[in-house]
C-alpha cells in the first residue's frame, strides 16, 4: 500500500508540474502508472485514473493563471494564435463546446496550452473554467490510464507493460504531432496562396 500511496503522489506531482511546464510527457505518466498499477490490484488503476486528473487539473488551474495574467504577450509569441481568424474560430468552438475542446486540446500534443491560452482571451470566467475542465481533465486521464491497461493486457512483467505504455503514447503524442505540424503547414499555404491571388 506504501508503494500505491508513493506512486500516486509522485504521479499527481509529475503531472502538475507537466501541466505547468508541458516539457514533461503527463500521458506517458499516467500510462506507466495505471499499467504498474494494474499488476498490483486492478482496482489501484481507479486511483490512479484519479491521480492523473488531479494533477492535470491543479495544472491546467496554474496554467489558466498564467494565461490570464500574461495573455497579449503570450499570443504574441505563439504563431498559432497571431491570426486573428483562427482566434476567433477558436474562440467559437470554446464557446459552443467548451468540455469536448478542452478535452481535444489536452489529447493533441502542443494543443492545451493554445486553447487555454484562446479561453483566456475570450475572457472564460474562472468558475466556468474550473467546471468544465474537470470532466476533461478526467477522460484525459482515463484515456491513458486505458492505454496503461492495454500494456498490462499484452505483457506478463510490470516493467514491460510500463515500457510498452510508455512507447505507445510517446508513438501516438509523436504522430498526431506531426500530422498536426503537416495541417497547419497546409493551412499556411493555401492562405499564402489566397493572399496572392488576392493582391
Amino acid at each position: 500500500m506504501t508503494a500505491t500511496l508513493s506512486t500516486l503522489v509522485w504521479l499527481l506531482v509529475v503531472v502538475t508540474f507537466g501541466a505547468v511546464v508541458p516539457i514533461v510527457p503527463t500521458g506517458a505518466a499516467v500510462s506507466g502508472a495505471a499499467a504498474f498499477a494494474a499488476h498490483q490490484n486492478p482496482l489501484h488503476v481507479l486511483l490512479v485514473v484519479v491521480a492523473g486528473a488531479g494533477g492535470a487539473y491543479v495544472g491546467d488551474l496554474a496554467m489558466y493563471a498564467i494565461c490570464r495574467w500574461g495573455g497579449e504577450q503570450l499570443a504574441r509569441r505563439l504563431r498559432w494564435l497571431r491570426d486573428p481568424e483562427r482566434l476567433e474560430r477558436m474562440r467559437k468552438k470554446l464557446h459552443e463546446r467548451q468540455v469536448s475542446v478542452l478535452l481535444v486540446s489536452r489529447l493533441l500534443p502542443g494543443g492545451r496550452v493554445p486553447v487555454l491560452l484562446a479561453a483566456a482571451l475570450m475572457g472564460l470566467d474562472w468558475r466556468r473554467f474550473a467546471v468544465t475542465n474537470a470532466p476533461a481533465c478526467l477522460l484525459w486521464s482515463a484515456v491513458y490510464a486505458g492505454i496503461g491497461i492495454f500494456g498490462y493486457a499484452i505483457f506478463p512483467e510490470p516493467w514491460q507493460s510500463v515500457v510498452a505504455a510508455v512507447l505507445l503514447v510517446l508513438l501516438i503524442s509523436q504522430t498526431s504531432a506531426m500530422i498536426s505540424r503537416r495541417r497547419e503547414a497546409a493551412a499556411d499555404r493555401a492562405e499564402a496562396t489566397a493572399r496572392q491571388k488576392e493582391a
